[in-house]
């Protein structure tokens, strides 16, 4: 995959996912269930790399948008909270 373009992580909340799934239907499903959650940029296709098995794709998440569309007060809250690891 592409390197990750600084500009779709520069603000706390926006997150690139990279799916790597065995077969076209499996990583959409999992991309489709990101969107049905979050503001979510999604890919159109899932690409092959040669020698490699299943196939891959790369959405880009804003999770500063509310949790889901019944809770719209309900956004994640990213304030006070520091990086992983």
């Amino acid at each position: 995959m592409d390197r990750i373009n600084e500009a779709h992580v520069i603000e706390p909340g926006l997150v690139v996912v990279d799916v790597a799934a065995a077969d076209d239907a499996t990583a959409l499903a999992f991309q489709q269930l990101l969107a049905d959650r979050w503001a979510t940029s999604l890919a159109q296709h899932t690409t092959r790399d040669a020698g490699e098995p299943g196939v891959r794709l790369r959405c880009y998440l804003d999770l500063r948008q509310p949790v889901s569309p019944t809770a719209p007060d309900e956004a994640l809250s990213l304030a006070g909270t520091d990086s992983l690891g």
